[in-house]
């Protein structure tokens, strides 16, 4: 179910506010499915979110079994496909933030040589919610509470909305991850690296 969970929070990057979706990955991070179950799907029909029909099966599967209003998730709308992300990724910070800063620094030591981790990469996105940090991390196992670690981390360094996306090996990146991955730098690498990376 965390794995459902936690692909479905995945794919919604780029596509609901920060501040909502950190809150909602933090709640999956600590089984909080209840809350979820009565949340999201609300703020999918409010900001008309629509979701591709795998997308709607996650959503199903997730949190149905929570709580989730059926109505309510049978009314999001859905969509053919994902389109192109409307935003803009770089290497290097618009604000000149250089890589070595301290978040860059205290992710490596989190998540260098770490088990069931592979590559640890990073790039800052540009759009009209202003320029933040997107990690990307790749992950065999515990995604969901791996992302709130890392949130928890970056939140405590001074990042109000944390962008962090934590992706299974092997799994199809949506445009929005294929555009951050694109333009990112590698942090570090965890034990796993050789092996699973995030670019599969």
């Amino acid at each position: 179910m965390s794995d459902t969970c936690h692909e479905l929070l995945l794919r919604l990057a780029g596509r609901l506010p920060d501040d909502l979706l950190w809150r909602y990955r933090d709640w999956a991070a600590s089984d909080a499915y209840a809350v979820l179950a009565r949340s999201l799907p609300r703020t999918l029909l409010h900001g008309r979110v629509p979701l591709t029909d795998h997308e709607l099966r996650l959503l199903q599967d997730a949190l149905v079994p929570y709580g989730a209003e059926p109505g309510a998730v049978s009314s999001v709308k859905g969509l053919d496909e994902l389109p192109p992300t409307d935003y803009t990724f770089s290497p290097e910070s618009p604000d000149r933030v250089p890589m070595g800063d301290s978040a860059t620094v205290v992710l490596g030591a989190t998540l260098r040589g770490r088990h069931g981790v592979g590559e640890v990469r990073s790039c800052w996105r540009i759009g009209p919610s202003g320029i933040n940090r997107v990690l990307l991390v790749a992950a065999t196992t515990g995604h969901a509470r791996l992302t709130g670690e890392l949130q928890r981390v970056l939140r405590a360094l001074g990042e109000h909305d944390p962008c962090v996306e934590v992706v299974p090996s092997g799994m199809d990146l949506p445009p929005y991850h294929r555009a951050a991955l694109a333009a990112s730098e590698l942090v570090c690498a965890g034990a796993e690296s050789e092996e699973h990376l995030v670019l599969s």
